[in-house]
Formats: C-alpha cells, structure tokens, sequence
C-alpha cells in the first residue's frame, strides 16, 4: 500500500508536467478518501485525535462529598418528604430516581426473612407494617470521563485499545411512608481511576473473526 501510495504520487507529478498519463487522474481517484487522515495525522498531535466521552447525570451536586454531606441531612423518622426537594433528593420531579415498589424494598432491607421483627431497623418495621404505602426511591448520580490513550495507530487499527475512566458515582436510597422518611441509606465511590484495555491480535479484522466465531458456534 506505502508504495502504491508513493509511486500515485510520482505520476501524478509527472501529470502535473505535462509528462504523465491517464494513470496520474485514476491515481487521485483511488487514494483520495487517504489523502484527508494522513495529512490530519501529519499535522495533528496523534493523542489528540483519540476519541473521548462522557457521562453526566444531572444532578445538584458537584461531587461525591457534596451529595453525601446532603443525604446525611436525611434523618430517618424525623425528616418530612416535603423537605426532600430542598435537601436535593426530589422524590416527584427528580430525575434519575427509580421508584421501588414494596415487595422489592423488604427484599433488600430483610433479605433474611428469620429476622424477628423487633429486631428490625425502626424505620423499616414501619414500611413493613404500612406494607404497601411504603414506597422506595433510589437516586443515581454520575460523572465520569472517558479518554482513550497510548498509540493512535494501534487504537485506528483496532489493535490495542486502552481507555482511562476518571470521575464519581453516588446512590441513595430513601424510604418514605406518608409524609415521613423511614428509611435512608448511600453508597458510592468517590472517586474513579481505572484503566480499561482490549487487545485484539487481528487488529480490523477481528470483529470479522469474531461474528464468524459465533457463527460457527
């Protein structure tokens, strides 16, 4: 291919002279769609053109801290649901909030059914006895970046593909009866570092191989 290239590019100097041939016009034809991504490459630093990403779901905090310190203000029997929305944890107009009906919320606050009632969280005694009144809402913040490193080369061909994640999940957990919270818990990572990498020996012609694998299988 290097030399395909290199021999068009002759030709259609020589055609440029008024000593060439047909062939120089064909040549321009042929490799025009290369012409763009080498001349990019060329001058472009080749990190820079190594695609990123992003994911952001909306929410008013700025970072895992922030939305903890906020679902901490949660007090379990004494917070009203009308105060959620002030605190940040809108259970009505929230976005990114699932809605977990009963029978879900004593599966994952009593995965033991053993368990005597008295020995229960007060909190989720009451959702048990409000039974279905009792309602969950599971609020899921993000932000994480995406950027893919190493050899711009290896990752166009689709042979060595490593890409760095940085960024914060947060959930939360609120259990409400009426107008009170029950019940409320968060988990999370603070922050995100990780390396993601995928090898593939076949460079483009792996995704082929791959559907033909399956195929046979």
């Amino acid at each position: 291919m290097l030399m395909s290239i290199k021999q068009c590019a002759r030709v259609v100097d020589q055609d440029q002279t008024g000593n060439g041939t047909a062939r120089g016009e064909f040549c321009l034809m042929r490799y025009r769609p290369l012409f763009l991504p080498l001349s990019c490459a060329a001058l472009c630093a080749c990190s820079s053109l190594l695609p990123r990403a992003s994911t952001d779901t909306p929410a008013g905090f700025a970072s895992f801290e922030e939305a903890a310190a906020a679902a901490q203000r949660i007090m379990a029997l004494q917070t009203r649901t009308s105060e959620l929305k002030n605190i940040g944890f809108d259970p009505v107009d929230g976005r990114n909030v699932t809605l977990i009906p009963y029978p879900e919320i004593v599966g994952r606050l009593v995965p033991n059914p053993g368990v005597p009632l008295a020995k229960l969280d007060p909190g989720i005694r009451q959702c048990i006895e409000a039974q279905t009144t009792c309602r969950g809402y599971q609020f899921h913040f993000e932000r994480q970046h995406r950027q893919r490193e190493g050899s711009f080369w290896l990752d166009f061909l689709n042979v060595r593909r490593t890409t760095k994640v940085t960024g914060w999940w947060f959930d939360a957990l609120i259990v409400i009866s009426g107008d009170t919270v029950l019940f409320r818990n968060f988990a999370g990572q603070a922050y995100t570092d990780r390396i993601e990498q995928q090898n593939n020996p076949l460079g483009p012609l792996q995704s082929g191989a791959d559907a033909a694998a399956v195929a046979v299988h």
